[in-house]
């Protein structure tokens, strides 16, 4: 009697895990979707803990040895989920570790989150972008990546301030962009903005309000140019090439 159970049991098992496999796809996508929007909620619950450096650091300090390795995950969800501010992670990151150890942490975090969005959104299709970023959006980057040499084009995309970058990595994984390029020149188009708002995390802890402030007025310039002019920007470069 058990072991007839157990047998239908295991029948039961294996026939599920059939048709997972059968519906591998929309399975993946059920499950990205549950833990994007799990996180989502996560973040809007604890905002007032990331968007305190004081507070994110002694959370961050409390995992030990396995700080940095927290932060690094921390860094990693921020670019699969992309609203959640990444300048924000990024001068907390200079505020715990320092400018330089701050800056590796979050740069490695990005990479690897931007790897991981880059071959979900591969695996799971156009379709899938589409419903994830807005139309307007996601015509105007597959229309730059298409008319110029994509290189050029994702370093300075990841360059200019302002140009939603976690979201863009969506839109690559489903362009004819190589892994390889995306993740050399995107990174390399982050690292000025990266260290730069470490560098400003870390003068925040240390105190030094004069540097804050030239700092802060140079970031919020250079932010509102890229948000008003840089598709401008970005399409008068591409005419330049053709």
């Amino acid at each position: 009697m058990i072991k007839n159970v157990i047998l239908k049991f295991i029948e039961f098992l294996k026939s599920g895990f059939k048709k997972v496999l059968q519906y591998k796809k929309c399975t993946i996508f059920a499950i990205f979707i549950f833990v994007f929007i799990l996180i989502s909620y996560k973040y809007y619950q604890y905002s007032y803990i990331v968007k305190d450096p004081s507070e994110l650091k002694r959370v961050i300090l409390t995992y030990g040895n396995y700080s940095i390795l927290a932060f690094l995950i921390m860094q990693v969800i921020q670019v699969v989920v992309f609203f959640i501010p990444g300048e924000i992670i990024q001068i907390a990151g200079g505020y715990i570790f320092g400018t330089f150890l701050g800056g590796i942490i979050s740069t490695i975090g990005i990479s690897i989150g931007s790897l991981l969005v880059y071959y979900i959104s591969r695996y799971l299709g156009r379709d899938f972008v589409k419903s994830m970023i807005s139309k307007n959006k996601f015509k105007f980057f597959q229309k730059i990546l298409k008319a110029s040499a994509q290189v050029h084009m994702i370093f300075l995309l990841y360059l200019v301030p302002g140009i939603p970058k976690d979201a863009l990595a969506y839109i690559c994984g489903v362009s004819d962009v190589p892994v390889k390029k995306f993740i050399i020149f995107s990174t390399l188009g982050r690292l000025p903005g990266i260290f730069i708002s470490t560098y400003f995390g870390n003068q925040m802890e240390i105190g030094q309000m004069s540097t804050l402030i030239v700092i802060a007025v140079v970031m919020v310039m250079l932010f509102l140019i890229g948000t008003l002019k840089g598709e401008k920007i970005l399409k008068k470069i591409t005419k330049k090439r053709h």
